[in-house]
């Protein structure tokens, strides 16, 4: 008998240890399934972040094109003005023909 429950102490005492590293291992395994959440909703906001700061990139280069400053509307208007001179004197040209 003494045999019988030295196999029955053994036998018990590897259920606990089993015991005791199953609610370890799943301890951390509730651990990494919160972190992977986190991780989530991390990668989540920065897509949106990201989405975000290409609609304004967008925006701005938009923005940018349909600028015009003092220095540009100077510059298209001496154009103009030089294009204009440009054709009265072809016009010239053509009439004293």
């Amino acid at each position: 008998m003494n045999a019988n429950e030295k196999s029955l102490n053994t036998f018990a005492t590897r259920v606990r240890q089993m015991i005791l590293q199953y609610e370890a291992q799943r301890k951390e395994n509730d651990e990494l399934y919160t972190l992977v959440d986190q991780r989530d909703r991390e990668i989540t906001q920065l897509q949106k972040e990201l989405a975000q700061a290409h609609a304004d990139y967008n925006t701005l280069k938009m923005a940018k094109m349909l600028e015009i400053t003092d220095g540009d509307m100077e510059t298209a208007q001496k154009r103009v003005a030089k294009l204009i001179r440009d054709v009265n004197k072809c016009i010239t040209l053509l009439s004293e023909k």
